[in-house]
């Protein structure tokens, strides 16, 4: 008997047990009982569609080895643009708003602004004329308002501002009006091996305190405009200092340029919402292989904004046609999310 014993299997025992207490119909139910699959939505706020059933498939296909295109994981690299892409962007850029409070308080030190652009439209709160002045306009009023502060003393101002003020429809912190949606597309292509980088026109040291929180993307996977700064050693204080001149703008033809210089590869996804980023998603389209440039188009004027060709906050005009004729996907925002802000979830 201990013969036999020896060389019945393990697995076995359960079977033999119930067969000798008579038991066996029930076990043969037991252990014939598949274990259950549960399948998790990657995006639970795109509602079901060609959208998100084209962002899916890109990446089931880029990350499966069999695929003919597959991607090793090198080259995997995601790039974001951030205003109107990550969060929102009206009635102006937010980085706008926060130059603004800063310009005022030190307005008094400085009375040329009272009659210099775009000085005087932001201390008169003028943001129709604040509009016409773009990129270029924010950048010269950061530049004005923060020149000859260190590096820490920049990034603690932001900081402040970020955890406090609020937008003025919303009554919202600014970093409360990110995408729900984007958020999760990042996490979709963080597990999927995907490198991801915000490549935005916006300051690279406004973003960098609060956007590794928020987006989960790491600082020094953070892309934009910047002024120029240099280091010196004051009472044996080795210091980051910012100047009053631009070093680079990291806008439109900018994109591309300070991809190749921050990340050394070409991206094969890429996301963005107006003309600033169409040389960005050529640049992304211009490569071997698969790949996906997705363009946000703003189409819900009541939880957020309608606006693509006349505005003058992220217009989308030529890369609107460039889009449709390229066959690019683009999301329309009211269609394709079921939600768009984080605190939307919460209220449900």
């Amino acid at each position: 008997m201990r013969s036999i014993f020896k060389t019945i299997h393990v697995a076995f025992l359960p079977l033999l047990l119930c067969t000798i207490i008579g038991l066996t119909s029930s076990c043969n139910q037991e252990t014939t009982k598949q274990p259950t699959t549960v399948v998790v939505d990657p995006l639970p706020s795109w509602n079901n569609g060609t959208t998100k059933s084209a962002i899916m498939q890109f990446v089931e296909e880029t990350t499966n080895e069999q695929n003919n295109n597959f991607v090793p994981i090198a080259d995997r690299i995601a790039v974001f643009d951030n205003d109107g892409n990550l969060w929102s962007e009206k009635p102006v850029y937010f980085q706008l708003f926060f130059a603004i409070d800063q310009l005022k308080e030190m307005a008094n030190e400085h009375p040329e602004w009272n009659e210099d652009q775009p000085f005087k439209a932001a201390l008169e709160n003028d943001m129709e004329e604040l509009k016409k002045y773009g990129v270029e306009g924010l950048l010269k009023i950061v530049m004005a308002s923060h020149a000859g502060m260190t590096s820490e003393e920049f990034e603690q101002s932001v900081t402040n501002w970020i955890d406090t003020a609020k937008h003025p429809r919303f009554d919202k912190l600014y970093k409360d009006l990110v995408y729900q949606p984007m958020l999760e597309l990042i996490t979709y292509l963080k597990a999927n091996e995907f490198k991801v980088f915000i490549v935005s026109g916006g300051g690279m040291a406004f973003m960098r305190p609060w956007a590794e929180d928020v987006y989960g993307v790491p600082r020094h996977q953070i892309i934009g405009s910047s002024i120029k700064t240099e280091f010196s050693i004051e009472n044996n204080d080795p210091q980051i200092k910012r100047l009053p001149e631009i070093e680079f703008i990291d806008d439109k033809e900018g994109k591309p340029v300070g991809i190749d210089r921050h990340i050394g590869r070409k991206p094969i996804f890429c996301s963005g919402n107006s003309d600033g980023d169409l040389a960005m998603m050529q640049w992304t389209a211009s490569g071997d292989g698969g790949r996906f440039m997705l363009y946000l188009h703003h189409t819900d004027s009541t939880r957020e904004w309608a606006y693509d060709r006349n505005s003058h906050i992220g217009r989308f005009d030529k890369g609107l046609d460039m889009a449709k004729a390229e066959g690019w996907t683009i999301t329309d925002m009211a269609q394709d999310w079921k939600v768009v802000y984080p605190f939307e979830m919460k209220q449900n």
